[in-house]
């Protein structure tokens, strides 16, 4: 049966019609969605335009001081420049005369990750960066670096080392740093017996009796404890943070807010960490995930730690930047010492009972060299994140107050090239930038360490550290590996390259 002509245009106009409004929906749709990105592209660059003010400024402040910045008459501005590592030959490698003169160029900023936020927008902390009664500073001073070996070594590890071209190694940098929420009487260094004399000749406002040293390796907990120990027969009411000694750090106004603010809520009975915002999903680090906030009028920031998680794979990180509540662990931790001794009791009994121990003894030198030798060699080798503050953490005593300044570990000679300037799809140079040249070579970093010439030719984003006794080569994208080299060279006996 046919319809009459009449009907089929009708239905026909229908059809066109309903095309149409579908075809102006997608259009309106199409415009609604640029314009929501074109809105999220103005905050981000409202954002960048706000990071590279503060970076302008901080150009500005070193250009102005120049090198009064470590010459002000500030105790502690004014050691000396780390030397080179003793190797088997002379090496040139950071000593003075062969760094070419660089313009401080602070480190770039990390920019906040662009997930949404919600309530988790910071409050500016009101910080005077004077000196903080009753608080003392703890800088653990500990492992070889093996990621960074060949430049890094056991005797020579990277915190003695100058990684910035600025003259200063990073426990230097970490001392200035601290300096002015502490003095060097509340300064204390742990450090262990190889690196005792290599620190007092970096650090020589360092008082003697603030120079723990530790008879072997025990990880964190044990280094921080017994500081803590120490730190409270001195001082009962002694409020301690612990800084490693080779982070490096790019905003210290933030982080004076941060440490400042910690402090507030140290004061609370808390065990409390800085939660760094993170730039990109990190696999080489751990999370903090946000949890409630405390409500402490002199910590506005300050929230509860919901759990501590692990190192990520890439897709989980992703998912834990996406959902804005959680942050980088930087392994920095403020609170009461009497607070963390508690917690220690708490969970590791035998641990804290060791240390309590060497701490009673502390002050006569024959009975702690005797306690010692006692007591160090059956203490449990365990972190401070995995001893007390995830226990804690599952028991709501654990805070955490997140922080905006630049942070990183130089966990490897990936990061690292990322913390020095560089000309456009040239490969970073540590070192002595006349021993380095390169043809369609793009990307990576050389350290020309050894003193001889080193030639790239059409190869990207290679490590090549050049020492006099060591020759290293790998990609960024396996520098993480390096430590597996190190095993190496100890199960062949090569333990005089470590």
């Amino acid at each position: 049966m046919s319809l009459p002509l009449g009907s089929i245009a009708h239905a026909n106009s229908d059809t066109n019609t309903l095309s149409v409004e579908v075809m102006f929906a997608q259009i309106l749709g199409a415009v609604q969605k640029s314009q929501a990105e074109i809105t999220e592209l103005r905050r981000e660059c409202g954002d960048l335009r706000q990071a590279n003010a503060n970076l302008e400024r901080q150009v500005r402040e070193g250009l102005q001081n120049g090198s009064v910045a470590y010459t002000n008459g500030r105790t502690g501005f004014t050691t000396p420049v780390p030397g080179s590592p003793q190797l088997r030959a002379k090496s040139p490698f950071l000593s003075p005369q062969h760094i070419p003169p660089v313009v401080p160029v602070p480190l770039a900023l990390h920019v906040p990750s662009a997930s949404p936020l919600g309530d988790n927008v910071l409050t500016p902390f009101p910080c005077s960066y004077r000196d903080i009664p009753g608080f003392y500073v703890v800088i653990p001073a500990g492992g070889a670096g093996t990621r960074l070996w060949p430049l890094s070594r056991e005797e020579h590890p990277k915190f003695l080392l100058d990684l910035t071209l600025k003259g200063r190694s990073l426990i230097q940098a970490t001392w200035d740093r601290l300096l002015p929420l502490s003095s060097p009487s509340r300064t204390t260094v742990v450090a262990g017996p190889g690196h005792v004399q290599s620190i007092r000749d970096q650090l020589p406002d360092l008082l003697a009796d603030n120079l723990i040293c530790e008879p072997g390796p025990k990880e964190s907990m044990a280094a921080i404890g017994l500081a803590a120990a120490v730190l409270q027969k001195r001082d009962p009411a002694a409020i301690i943070g612990s800084f490693a000694a080779d982070h490096m750090i790019s905003g210290d106004d933030a982080f004076l807010s941060a440490i400042a603010e910690a402090v507030e809520v140290a004061k609370k009975n808390y065990l409390v960490t800085i939660g760094i915002a993170p730039s990109h999903p990190s696999t080489g680090f751990g999370y903090i995930r946000l949890g409630d906030k405390l409500s402490i009028k002199e910590a506005p920031n300050a929230r509860l730690v919901s759990s501590f998680k692990e190192k990520p794979d890439a897709r989980t990180a992703a998912a834990y930047i996406g959902t804005g509540n959680y942050r980088w662990n930087a392994g920095m931790f403020v609170t009461k010492a009497s607070v963390l001794l508690d917690l220690l009791n708490e969970y590791k009994p035998d641990l804290c009972s060791g240390l309590l121990k060497i701490a009673e003894v502390w002050d006569d030198e024959d009975q702690r060299r005797a306690t010692f030798e006692e007591v160090w060699p059956g203490l449990e080798k365990i972190a401070i994140d995995n001893a007390v503050a995830e226990p804690a953490a599952a028991e709501g005593k654990v805070a955490v107050v997140p922080a905006t300044f630049g942070w990183d570990d130089v966990g490897d000679f990936s990061s690292l090239a990322e913390l020095l300037p560089a000309e456009s799809n040239q490969p970073r140079v540590l070192g002595d930038g006349s021993l380095v040249l390169t043809e369609q070579a793009a990307g990576g970093i050389i350290v020309p360490g050894s003193g001889r010439l080193i030639t790239c030719l059409g190869v990207d984003d290679l490590v090549i550290v050049d020492m006099p006794d060591t020759l290293l080569v790998t990609t960024r994208a396996r520098s993480q590996e390096v430590k597996r080299l190190v095993k190496k060279c100890r199960d062949a006996g090569l333990k005089s390259l470590l």
